[in-house]
């Protein structure tokens, strides 16, 4: 491990320890994260004794699934699914990649992130339930289906939208998980959820316990959130930067090569 990923290393650690970090993120959808990306975050997870939850790429990507299956993923989330058939379209890819016993130990949940899904959300709820999946409520791209900025993830309107899917949560006995702009500003619309029913939520990188907003840990929580993807986006940027200068001294080499045979040509 180099000097970042011990960092990293400590901090998901002892988030697991203080602050109920439960899982980190990845997503192979609008993230688009590598598989080298994904197996270095999948042993430091396993090292700080964390599950891993992964986005795939929509509802029906049974590859996404397989691979998932193959790295030992604990949480899987479906991104845009708006009706009813999508969800099922889920359901059916999951229920075939992953044998009945497997499933037992991981969750399966989808996003609701547009106005479409919320639309349809008491069908949708009932095929959930059914499916065995719970949800994810995408704050951030919910805010965007209807014209709004970032701004507008920690507003009253979008605590009573969130506030609604708990109680359908809570309701058909579903797992409930709030992401999209989380930050310290988002805890009271949090609060306001984990009243009805609220599992986890989750940062770009890290899933909490939801039980952190009944104790006060969750600040210093999402502080330490913070301080993981930045070291984890600096980590990136530099190994992705020696991938691409590795072989910068061999391309000046054979370019001047090529010079010098151009000018012994160009003399004969």
């Amino acid at each position: 491990m180099n000097s970042y990923e011990k960092s990293m290393l400590r901090i998901l650690s002892e988030g697991r320890k203080c602050h109920g970090f439960v899982a980190v993120k990845a997503e192979f959808e609008a993230e688009g994260t590598r598989g080298d990306e994904f197996l270095r975050l999948l042993e430091l997870a396993r090292r700080a004794g964390l599950k891993v939850a992964l986005k795939i790429g929509g509802c029906e990507a049974v590859r996404d699934l397989i691979e998932a299956r193959q790295y030992g993923v604990d949480h899987i989330i479906a991104p845009m699914v708006e009706t009813p058939y999508a969800l099922s379209k889920f359901i059916a890819a999951k229920d075939k990649v992953f044998p009945a016993d497997e499933q037992n130990d991981m969750s399966f949940l989808f996003n609701i992130e547009t106005r479409t899904a919320f639309a349809h959300l008491a069908d949708m709820s009932e095929t959930a339930q059914q499916g065995r999946v719970g949800f994810v409520f995408g704050r951030v791209d919910f805010a965007g289906s209807m014209g709004h900025d970032r701004g507008f993830v920690n507003s009253p309107d979008m605590a009573r939208y969130v506030r609604q899917v708990a109680h359908v949560a809570k309701a058909r006995g579903l797992e409930l998980v709030v992401g999209g702009g989380v930050s310290p500003d988002s805890l009271p619309l949090l609060a306001g959820a984990r009243q009805a029913r609220l599992d986890r939520f989750e940062t770009r990188k890290v899933v909490f316990d939801a039980a952190v907003l009944d104790d006060g840990r969750a600040q210093a929580g999402m502080e330490a959130a913070i301080a993981f993807e930045l070291l984890w986006l600096k980590n990136k940027r530099d190994f992705y930067r020696g991938i691409a200068e590795e072989d910068a001294a061999r391309i000046a080499m054979m370019e001047a090569r090529r010079h010098g045979a151009a000018k012994v040509a160009a003399a004969v």
